[in-house]
């Protein structure tokens, strides 16, 4: 495996190389243009993406879990997509979990060395008690931070599926995990700033995981947000919107169905679909596995 110094993104890059030199208008466009590389490598790996998907859909479908593992930079990027999931889709926040090298304090400060220990990574899937129902997605730009390692091994003893999320290949992630996911973003503007790039690159690819393994297990109905949590005013204001727009009714109907269906707002779309009551339509979409557009069906409104 390559050593660190000759990592992709620890290498130079020549189209920045003067980036202190030039006027600042200039230098951001020179940082835009490497930053339009990245949309076209994760494009690259889309069947790679897909895969990572269906791992996940698995998982969540027995009742496993979609648990994200990192340090610095990719371990916050973990932590927040994992944490955007149960407000957007009602998810139990058990579900998909995001741990990141040194815990929570290291989200707001760097922890350098928390990355650096294997068994570290390991301890903490095995606090979390992983076994064969889950997948555990390991991020690490350089794809050799012994945490992000220790933790995809001890998850594979377990009997997890793995997947690999990185910006330099080959790794020492390949041989550890199921489905690699490996956009080559190339080197970083500023030699091996993560953040940048590759960090991009991680967002677009864990949004993607996460937003196609929700659609695939429900929590949509077309590319509306139907399952989201409203919990506060500006997410009523959304629920009652899409209640509006799925059903077809006036800004009065669309609240007295959203309190009817008490906040729940796949239940008050349903519920303006079919004409049912709220009881008989929680029963509908528990017979659908909880999607909509199949409890939709088997009343006849589509």
């Amino acid at each position: 495996m390559p050593s660190l110094d000759q990592l992709i993104t620890e290498q130079a890059n020549p189209h920045t190389a003067d980036l202190d030199l030039l006027p600042l208008d200039e230098a951001l466009l020179r940082l835009n243009d490497e930053d339009q590389k990245v949309p076209l490598a994760v494009r690259a790996v889309i069947p790679s993406i897909a895969r990572a998907v269906e791992l996940a859909e698995r998982a969540m479908r027995a009742g496993g879990r979609l648990i994200y593992v990192g340090a610095g930079t990719s371990g916050r990027l973990g932590v927040l997509d994992s944490s955007e999931i149960p407000p957007t889709y009602s998810v139990d926040p058990d579900r998909v979990v995001g741990i990141i090298a040194g815990g929570d304090g290291a989200l707001r400060r760097s922890i350098e060395g928390a990355e650096d220990n294997p068994a570290d990574g390991a301890a903490d899937v095995e606090a979390l008690q992983v076994d064969h129902r889950d997948v555990l997605c390991g991020i690490a730009a350089s794809g050799r931070t012994p945490y992000v390692l220790g933790a995809l091994d001890e998850a594979r003893r377990r009997g997890a599926a793995t997947i690999g999320v990185t910006t330099n290949h080959p790794s020492e992630m390949d041989d550890r995990v199921d489905v690699l996911i490996a956009p080559e973003v190339g080197p970083e503007p500023l030699s091996g700033s993560t953040r940048m790039k590759s960090g991009t690159a991680q967002k677009l690819v864990l949004n993607m995981i996460t937003t196609m393994t929700m659609v695939r297990i429900g929590k949509t109905y077309g590319n509306l947000m139907v399952d989201l949590r409203a919990t506060n005013k500006k997410l009523v204001r959304r629920a009652q919107r899409l209640i509006r727009i799925t059903t077809q009714v006036d800004e009065r109907t669309a609240a007295a169905l959203f309190d009817a269906a008490g906040g729940d707002t796949k239940l008050a779309i349903l519920m303006g679909l079919t004409g049912l009551d709220a009881e008989v339509a929680r029963a509908h979409l528990a017979e659908a596995g909880g999607v909509l557009r199949r409890a939709a069906r088997l009343n006849g409104a589509e």
